[in-house]
């Protein structure tokens, strides 16, 4: 494998392609891409900081980042913002051009390990995210195609390069399952 794959928490005691691929409806609308996938997660992209509190009061207990540090619109305190809104974070970072499947396991592990609570997912555009969540869908919790599918995957595809299309392709025996 090349390159490393971080794994970062911090919790508080107390408490990429360039453009819009869909217009949510619900509470949290105003955050990038946002799609609540499944009664206990919810993906998007990069929420403002400002949004984080929005996250909380919806009910999301964790928050896992997929987004490189150095992504667009990244914010750098975002483990310290998550943090103060009594939420858990976890920052998975996989590179755009190369996810691979020791990221996908290392996601499924933590999702795993953070069920049943409520969890929100994001990466710079939910793009990555739905890749992952397509796969942890219908790997893990064995949801069909349909189900498993993100609508942001069907508005992806006619640009998604190779990279990508493998990625979606791997099967348990490949992701250690």
């Amino acid at each position: 494998m090349s390159g490393v794959c971080l794994l970062t928490c911090f919790s508080h005691a107390t408490g990429d392609a360039e453009q819009e691929f869909f217009t949510p409806m619900g509470s949290l609308s105003e955050i990038r891409n946002f799609i609540q996938l499944t009664e206990d997660v919810g993906t998007a992209g990069q929420p403002r900081p400002e949004q984080f509190a929005d996250i909380a009061a919806a009910g999301y207990g964790a928050v896992i980042n997929l987004a490189m540090h150095d992504s667009d619109n990244a914010v750098p305190e975002e483990g310290n913002l998550v943090a103060a809104e009594g939420m858990c974070y976890f920052h998975l970072p996989v590179d755009f051009a190369a996810p691979n499947a020791t990221h996908a396991r290392l996601f499924f592990d933590l999702m795993q390990t953070l069920a049943p609570r409520k969890i929100f997912v994001h990466c710079a555009l939910n793009l990555r995210v739905s890749a992952f969540m397509y796969l942890y869908l219908r790997h893990v919790r064995g949801l069909d195609e349909e189900a498993a599918r993100s609508p942001l995957i069907a508005k992806w595809e006619p640009k998604m390069d190779t990279v990508w299309q493998d990625f979606l392709r791997l099967q348990p025996e490949q992701l250690g399952l």
